[in-house]
Formats: structure tokens, C-alpha cells, sequence
């Protein structure tokens, strides 16, 4: 599938990577313009390309939203992205590192506000980078579990069948209100690497 991943740091670049490994066509964007993205575009190979923001949008049957969270500028415009699926992997770190207060929202469901109409998916927001670079694994009783959230079981499907793909075990942590805040920064789940049965154990000692 064509997949848009808007933001190239530490999380967008290391998903390029493994979804062009997978088949995928991906096409990438930064805040500083495609030459920038000229050295890792050549590294991913034919099928990764370096766009602008809104290009990125426009080419992604599903689009990845990599950028930092508290920059909402970054995000596509609505019209770009609606209908499709999209994969919120940010956090909401502020630029000193501090998670920002959000109230009762969750940061996801801030996404959705801004993103009316886009069929959003929580994921790859609670594992560290290099775990996600280092630790993909052909056999599926050992594999790491990236956990997803969302409102639409189809959605989630689609997200966690990409998760397998890559070398990783899909745990769908529910709703993107309450999957999500057990996704969030300072949970249980939050950055700590689990198989499936740790998981599994993780997750129903929080429901």
C-alpha cells in the first residue's frame, strides 16, 4: 500500500524502513522540505520518495503522524486526510520534555478534533526508537507488542496487520479515549518492551 509518514526523525524514519522492507511505498515529509530527506530517501531505495507535507497527505492510502505533537502546524489539512486511516505515533511531549496537561483529553482525541472525519488509530507512540529499529522478530512467540487503540475495529485491523508485518505482535488496547490513555506517557504500557503474554497480563491488571 502507498503510506504517507509525516515527520522523518527517530519514529517516522525507523517505520519507513520497515515498511519498505515489508513491500510498502512510502512516501516521507519534514518540517525543513524534501532535500533534507535526500540521504534517507537514497537508503530506503525505489520505494520510498520525499514530499512535502501536503503531498505526503494526499499520496498516503494511510498516513502516519511522526512529527512532535505539540507542533499542531505539522498535522495535514482535514480535507487531505479525511476517510482515510490515520496512525497518531505522538506523544505530547513539550519542548522541554514535560508531558503537557491535557486535562481529561487524551492527546489522541485532541488529534481527532483537528482531524474531523479521518479514521484515527493510536500506535508505535509507546515504544523507545531504538527498540523499534533493533528488535523486529520472525517468530511470532518471541515478537515485542506494539500496542494500538482506536474507535473503528476495521481501522485497527488494517494498523495491526502492518504492526505483524513488521516483526511485531498487535495488542488493541480499546477505545481511542480509554486505549489511548493506557497508551500514554506514565502508564504501565508506556515504553516498557513486553512479548504477548506480558502484555496480555499488562493490560488486563488496567481494565
Amino acid at each position: 500500500m502507498r503510506i504517507g509518514i509525516i515527520g522523518a526523525g527517530h519514529i517516522g524514519g525507523t517505520l519507513a524502513r520497515h515498511f519498505v522492507k515489508a513491500g510498502h511505498q512510502v512516501g516521507l515529509s519534514n518540517s525543513r522540505g524534501p532535500g533534507s530527506l535526500a540521504g534517507l530517501v537514497r537508503s530506503l531505495g525505489p520505494n520510498a520518495c520525499a514530499m512535502t507535507g501536503p503531498e505526503t497527505a494526499k499520496f498516503g492510502e494511510l498516513v502516519v503522524l511522526a512529527a512532535p505533537w505539540r507542533e499542531p502546524a505539522a498535522l495535514p489539512a482535514p480535507d487531505l486526510v479525511a476517510g482515510k486511516i490515520v496512525v497518531d505515533a505522538m506523544n505530547p511531549y513539550s519542548a522541554d520534555g514535560e508531558v503537557i496537561d491535557l486535562g481529561g483529553d487524551t492527546s489522541s482525541e485532541v488529534v481527532a478534533r483537528r482531524l474531523p472525519g479521518t479514521r484515527l488509530v493510536k500506535a508505535f507512540n509507546t515504544m523507545y526508537y531504538h527498540t523499534l529499529a533493533t528488535e523486529t522478530r520472525l517468530d511470532s512467540d518471541s515478537r515485542l507488542v506494539i500496542f494500538v487503540a482506536g474507535d473503528e475495529a476495521a481501522a485497527k485491523a488494517v494498523v495491526s496487520r502492518l504492526v505483524e508485518q513488521i516483526g511485531f505482535a498487535a495488542v488493541d488496547t480499546g477505545s481511542l479515549r480509554e486505549g489511548g490513555r493506557r497508551q500514554q506517557p506514565g502508564s504501565p504500557l508506556y515504553n516498557a518492551p513486553m512479548n504477548l503474554q506480558q502484555a496480555r497480563a499488562a493490560l488486563e491488571a488496567l481494565i
